[in-house]
């Protein structure tokens, strides 16, 4: 993946988080650091790009709910970005710089995340049940064993 491709990444991220702040939905214990590397690389991007439609466009599509960008709308910011990269050396360093705090910081680039209810596990995880037992990292209610008859209750 290219610097690039990272920084539109974490562009998406910055709307995305600001879409949910915005709808009160953002979680209390947000990473203040990891915010605002964020707000530096958006801030960045935004003086250089200004108000170019594919920016634009990844904002609106953050702000109606998605996860990610569509795939036209990163391949347009992804163009737009490289073009601005190679017209502009000052710019192409501090982009690079900022992609490269961000990826420092615990946590930010291990692709580990989780929505609502979700929870996220770095690295392995071997869960096993054995003799008809159930497991699972969560799960609700278990019956093991035959399920009941159907029919009248039993008692």
């Amino acid at each position: 993946m290219t610097g690039i491709e990272i920084a539109v990444g974490y562009v998406f991220a910055w709307a995305v988080r600001k879409a949910q702040r915005v709808a009160g939905r953002a979680d209390a214990e947000v990473d203040r650091g990891l915010d605002a590397g964020m707000d530096r690389l958006h801030d960045l991007v935004v003086r250089r790009l200004g108000s170019d439609p594919a920016l634009q466009r990844a904002e609106e599509e953050a702000a109606a709910g998605q996860a990610e960008p569509s795939l036209r709308t990163r391949q347009r910011l992804e163009l737009a970005l490289e073009e601005a990269v190679e017209s502009d050396t000052e710019f192409a360093c501090a982009l690079l710089k900022a992609v490269e705090e961000l990826q420092a910081r615990p946590g930010a680039a291990d692709g580990v995340s989780a929505g609502d209810g979700g929870q996220a596990v770095r690295g392995d995880v071997d869960i096993r049940a054995d003799g008809g037992s159930a497991a699972a990292l969560r799960m609700g209610d278990v019956i093991v064993g035959n399920p009941p008859r159907p029919g009248a209750p039993q008692g």
